[in-house]
């Protein structure tokens, strides 16, 4: 049965930071997900780094992120709005769960599309407030028990907040 465990980092460089951590445990880049506010209008994310994935161009073409490489390197990154909301950074398997048709004309609103991936409505809304804040949401999706709790643990050492686990959605 598929889990997705889910944390808020602070920041991009504590997104990054975890990203790492993941990597280095064992979870591949294509079971990690990242999502966060789109600033390339700001100074925030004034440096251009390519993408590894023009596969995530649902919604466009590549974006330049102005982040370091562990989140340039995980699958299908790219930009994508979210009516009434507005613009984010999304990678990973949240990204295509995200960018989907039925998410847009359906929720309407970020915590609308979190419901969409599983994840509970009480937690679904405080995400929502702490990414327009600034924050990262990180998800790993995974199918065993032991990596749940190997996720929860790098998540709580790295010291993220709002850590969860859900059944996941079809992602």
């Amino acid at each position: 049965m598929s889990k997705a465990v889910f944390c808020i980092a602070q920041n991009i460089d504590h997104a990054e930071s975890i990203v790492n951590d993941l990597n280095a445990a064992g979870f591949s880049h294509s079971d990690i997900s990242v999502l966060f506010p789109d600033k390339s209008t700001t100074q925030d994310f004034a440096h251009e780094k390519n993408t590894k994935a023009p596969e995530g161009a649902a919604i466009g073409g590549t974006v330049g992120f102005g982040t370091g490489g562990a989140l340039g390197l995980l699958a299908g990154i790219g930009a994508l709005a979210i009516p009434g909301v507005g613009p984010f950074i999304a990678a990973g398997p949240i990204m295509g769960a995200l960018s989907g048709a039925a998410v847009g004309a359906a929720a309407g609103s970020l915590t609308g599309a979190l419901i969409g991936l599983g994840i509970p409505e009480y937690e679904a809304k405080r995400y929502e407030g702490k990414i327009k804040g600034g924050s990262a949401l990180i998800s790993v999706h995974t199918g065993s028990s032991e990596d749940v709790d190997k996720a929860k643990k790098i998540f709580e050492q790295a010291h993220a907040e709002d850590i969860s686990s859900t059944e996941e959605a079809s992602v």
